[in-house]
């Protein structure tokens, strides 16, 4: 081995957020509901996967 590193090594895909479990929302109309923020994280996933998938030529999921 040469000790040079492969370009899926160097920019892994990404990795989908947890989504909330059952219980985590309480239903009480937080300023930063769980359910809220999960969205928002699975948005900037979906953002981060499309430029991933550019950035490899297209690959599949």
């Amino acid at each position: 081995m040469d000790g040079q590193t492969t370009p899926a090594a160097d920019d892994p895909m990404p990795v989908p957020p947890q989504p909330p479990q059952p219980g985590d929302c309480c239903h009480s109309g937080c300023t930063f509901c769980v359910e809220d923020m999960y969205q928002d994280e699975l948005e900037r996933y979906h953002a981060a996967l499309a430029a991933w998938r550019l950035r490899h030529g297209g690959a599949p999921a």
